[in-house]
């Protein structure tokens, strides 16, 4: 009876231990709003998309003029002391300043602005569909940790439920064995039982906390980095899944699956490239307009003839424009090559899109016949679940009555607890199927708003 009270006075004090923490209830929706809050990945990718949208605009591809401003200032000291033929003998400092205001306009240059902006238009397109692929794979992970946590839960709670039913049976024959209604080996067996179901809940609270963790450094909550506010899971392992609609799941994988997408996208961007490598093999003409004020002084330091000034200023502008026409006749056909690289590029482009399509294809037919067969497997072990409880709770009258030995009842708890865990991994593994069948048809993003 010590050795009893020690146990229950160990377990209440762990369990108000882990009640503790100031926990709140969470849901799955809410975990996965709170990680597309917090991402870095995410961050990182949105940040990303403004310097796209930045880049995204005809002055970066190059439609718009340039104007330039630059001064000079030249200083220039001459010495025609030794120099008879000269009409400024001395020494003679001539300074100037010259600044310049020059404008360059690409007239015309084998498309490539036209190609420059598309290309730039498509890479703020991909950045988005990385954007996208970054928030599906969250999505899926949040979504993982937290069934994943709540499959933990689940089995805590069994495995503490088990262990409430050993402390009663070791209670009562504890008691039955002072007035000598059972034997001593019986009550050794039951208190082994009980030891050995308290290290298995310890064990799976442990493991408990550890996918609570997971969970909250999915969601990087900036205002808690000590874990000391674990979560309280408020939704269901036994979720109503809704019918899967195959024929629809097989069309959205090759309208919305995300990774299709961008590879599309970079199929676009290798197609664009082809016309940009084309470009070159047209000529180029280019309009340059200046004005180039100069003003400058001459400044005789010594060796001066009489009645000569000493100093003179001067001052002058100058306007020009420019046409510049070039064509390219020979430059051992780079440009040529160039041109049939990109379209080799573009071939392997196409290569990786259709063997994705089949890829998905394939990959998507495999999960949704795993999903059948795990949505009958969830089936049977409910039916079966059903079996198991009746029994062991026929069991346990029996044992109380005295018609089955403790030897006959952990038979039947260990069939009950094997086969309420092996429910609750089949329920899991049932929506982790399902979870990665909608990002396949791209719908878990839809699902949360992702972009």
């Amino acid at each position: 009876m010590i050795w009893n009270k020690s146990i229950s006075t160990f377990f209440a004090i762990f369990v108000l231990s882990l009640g503790y923490y100031a926990q709140e209830a969470l849901s799955a929706q809410q975990a996965v709003f709170n990680a597309l809050k917090n991402n870095y990945d995410i961050l990182i990718s949105e940040k990303q998309e403004e310097i796209a949208a930045k880049n995204n605009a005809w002055s970066e591809a190059g439609m718009f003029p340039t104007v330039a401003i630059q001064v000079g200032q030249n200083n220039l000291l001459q010495d025609n002391t030794n120099n008879p033929f000269t009409f400024t003998p001395g020494i003679v400092l001539n300074q100037s300043i010259n600044p310049s205001l020059v404008v360059n306009a690409n007239l015309f240059s084998g498309f490539q602005v036209r190609m420059n902006k598309l290309r730039l238009e498509q890479l703020e397109e991909q950045t988005k569909g990385n954007t996208a692929v970054v928030i599906e794979s969250l999505i899926q992970d949040v979504m993982k940790a937290y069934y994943s946590a709540l499959l933990q839960k689940e089995r805590s709670d069994l495995y503490k439920t088990i262990m409430g039913y050993s402390s009663r049976r070791l209670r009562y024959n504890e008691l039955k064995n002072q007035y000598s209604a059972s034997n001593s080996l019986e009550v050794l067996q039951l208190k082994n039982q009980y030891l050995t179901d308290s290290t298995n809940y310890l064990l799976q609270q442990l493991s408990y906390e550890n996918s609570l963790r997971n969970l909250v450094l999915l969601m990087n909550n900036s205002e808690d980095t000590t874990f000391t506010n674990l979560p309280i899971l408020s939704d269901k392992l036994e979720l109503i899944l809704p019918v899967l609609d195959q024929e629809k799941i097989k069309s959205d994988l090759f309208e919305n699956n995300q990774n299709l997408k961008n590879q599309y996208l970079a199929l676009e961007l290798q197609e664009t490239n082809v016309n940009f490598q084309r470009s070159f093999l047209y000529p180029t003409l280019s309009l340059q307009l200046s004005a180039n004020p100069s003003y400058g002084e001459f400044r005789q330091i010594s060796g001066a003839l009489p009645g000569n000034p000493t100093s003179i200023s001067t001052q002058s502008l100058t306007y020009s424009g420019n046409f510049t026409l070039r064509y390219n006749i020979y430059n051992n056909w780079k440009a040529k090559r160039a041109v049939e690289v990109a379209k080799i590029q573009t071939e392997i482009g196409s290569l990786n899109v259709e063997k994705l399509k089949k890829t998905l294809q394939v990959n998507l037919t495999n999960q949704l016949s795993l999903y059948e067969i795990r949505n009958n497997l969830v089936q049977v072990s409910t039916e079966n679940l059903e079996y198991a409880t009746k029994a062991y709770d026929l069991a346990q009258k029996k044992f109380e009555l005295g018609s089955v030995n403790s030897i006959d009842l952990i038979v039947y708890q260990s069939n009950y607890q094997n086969t309420l865990i092996q429910h609750y991994e089949n329920l899991f593994n049932r929506l982790d199927t399902f979870i990665e069948i909608y990002k396949l048809s791209g719908n878990l993003g839809l699902q949360f708003g992702a972009k």
